[in-house]
């Protein structure tokens, strides 16, 4: 991620500002989220429950392990204090209303899992290469998962070191073995994106993760050609004569070294695991109008020119399952303003079939130095009202899991209370929206004499399908289950973790009403719904 970059200095020409800022309070601050796409198939013929589109939506967690910012907390922690720590995340996230996590496990060309390719991180024990004495990855996938949340494998596809110093790598390192691949630039070590052979090494070293563990998306941040330092040129003149010849620009030769790499590793991340969504996360600029008509009337930054990243075009050519621009600044920023950017990203996925979260950057909520609209806590509800008037828009993740638990003054709480007081299922991407749908579950029905609370006893039926429920979509309808009432509206009242048997308590259950359960998989295909339950 990049939370401390900025953007320009160059005033934002005010209309598109003016136009959007005017939808934004037209619509208010407690607009309802848009109803999303949901699967939607015919009931079975021994149910009177209808089956209920409920809204999909991505709540996506950043879980930043670099420098340890948010998980291991520090260095040296033993092996059950960093599951007690991932554990208790894990579980807050749930509480939080996130349902998905989006783990770093990549961060500097070395691994949270025993790979052949690379060595351990030194974000887990303070000495690369040292095993941590369990597999962190292994357990994190399970804990997620145990829980409903989905786990999105985030990888960091060039960057080597946080120094500059390839001798401080441990000796087996690639990176030393291999220095023809690395440069050192602005204080770090990166492999060098324009010599195949390194990027053909990192692909591997990261699809090892992918083969291997029970992953649920493929994420890359921000990080592509490294964010330019002032007065000095990326060392890569020897690597574009030797590999650029067919270039006579060199900053479209690094562009299509970075595009290798994302349509390489989409290919094969769908090849290995096809269930498994791939994405990026850029910085929020693609390229400004005054330099690029189709570009954001922004003064900023630029990815495609800065990064060598274009964006835009992975959008346009269907490279990604989802895309989650970076756009961590408040409303009304002259340079670079959410109210002109998250429009601008809307109409670049219009019409595709790449979904589109937002990257919110919580981290800059009550943060000292922050300007004024960071400060009243009400700037994150204010994007996700502006969001709910975007229908493109699929959802958000927040960066990072240690400011969502300060929140210092309230702003993710305030958020969540306008714009997630109903569970919602997760995205479910065009071309996964297909194959068998787990079957309906049987549900039973308890009411509590005293508090009149409704217990649900959720048992799956697999019918021989192998995998049990990933989740339970849970609908409460009101009156009493007939062929004329069970037509009316359902409420999704919760998503509860899956497997074999569940149970749900519903505190809030009227004196009459009535439930169906459908069950949902792992790529969020919601099955039909039970027979009523009363």
């Amino acid at each position: 991620m990049s939370p401390k970059r900025t953007a320009g200095s160059t005033p934002l020409p005010a209309l598109a500002r003016r136009t959007v800022l005017a939808a934004i309070a037209a619509a208010g601050c407690t607009t309802a989220l848009p109803s999303m796409t949901a699967h939607a198939a015919a009931p079975p013929t021994d149910s009177l429950a209808p089956v209920v589109p409920v809204e999909r939506q991505m709540r996506g967690l950043w879980i930043a392990s670099v420098v340890n910012i948010d998980w291991p907390t520090r260095t040296g922690l033993d092996a059950a204090a960093q599951r007690a720590e991932f554990t208790r995340l894990a579980d807050d996230a749930l509480a939080w209303g996130f349902n998905a996590l989006f783990v770093q496990i990549r961060p500097t060309a070395d691994a949270f899992w025993p790979s052949p390719f690379e060595p351990w991180s030194q974000w887990l024990t303070g000495t690369q290469g040292q095993d941590p004495g369990y597999d962190p990855l292994a357990f994190m996938v399970e804990t997620a998962h145990t829980r409903g949340l989905a786990f999105h494998a985030w990888f960091n596809p060039y960057r080597v070191s946080m120094q500059p110093d390839p001798s401080a790598l441990v000796p087996e390192h690639p990176a030393r073995t291999h220095p023809e691949w690395t440069v050192s630039y602005g204080g770090k070590l990166y492999y060098d994106p324009g010599v195949p052979a390194a990027r053909r090494f990192c692909q591997e070293a990261m699809l090892d993760a992918v083969r291997r563990y029970d992953i649920d998306g493929v994420h890359f941040d921000d990080y592509f050609y490294p964010y330019p330092v002032a007065g000095a040129a990326f060392p890569d003149d020897e690597t574009f004569r030797t590999y650029g010849a067919d270039y006579a620009d060199k900053a479209a030769w690094r562009r299509h070294n970075v595009d290798l790499m994302v349509r390489e590793m989409r290919d094969a991340v769908r090849a290995v695991r096809p269930d498994a969504l791939f994405g990026i996360s850029p910085f929020g600029v693609w390229r400004n109008a005054t330099t690029d008509a189709r570009g954001s009337a922004t003064a900023a930054f630029q990815s495609y020119d800065g990064l060598h990243a274009d964006t835009r075009g992975w959008v346009e050519r269907g490279w990604l399952d989802y895309i989650a621009p970076q756009v961590y600044w408040h409303i009304g920023l002259p340079v670079a303003d959410y109210a002109v950017l998250a429009p601008w990203w809307a109409e670049v996925v219009r019409d595709t079939d790449t979904e589109l979260w937002i990257g919110q950057a919580v981290y800059k909520s009550g943060a000292a130095g922050q300007p004024a609209p960071w400060q009243d806590g009400k700037e994150l509800t204010r994007h996700l009202t502006l969001n709910a008037t975007l229908p493109e828009i699929g959802g958000d993740l927040f960066f990072s899991a240690k400011d969502v638990r300060e929140d210092r003054v309230g702003d993710f709480a305030a958020m969540r209370l306008a714009h997630w007081g109903q569970p919602v299922l997760g995205p479910l991407p065009a071309r996964l929206d297909k194959g068998p749908l787990p079957p309906p579950p049987t549900v039973q029905v308890r009411r509590e004499a005293v508090t009149g609370a409704a217990t649900l006893h959720i048992t799956a039926r697999t019918h021989g399908r192998g995998d049990t429920p990933f989740q339970y979509a849970v609908h409460r309808f009101p009156g009493r289950p007939g062929r004329r009432s069970s037509r009316g509206n359902g409420t999704l009242v919760a998503v509860v973790p899956g497997g074999k048997n569940a149970v749900y308590r519903d505190s809030a259950a009227p004196a009459a009403c009535w439930y169906a359960v459908s069950a949902v998989d792992r790529v969020q295909r919601q099955g039909r719904m039970s027979r009523p339950a009363f």
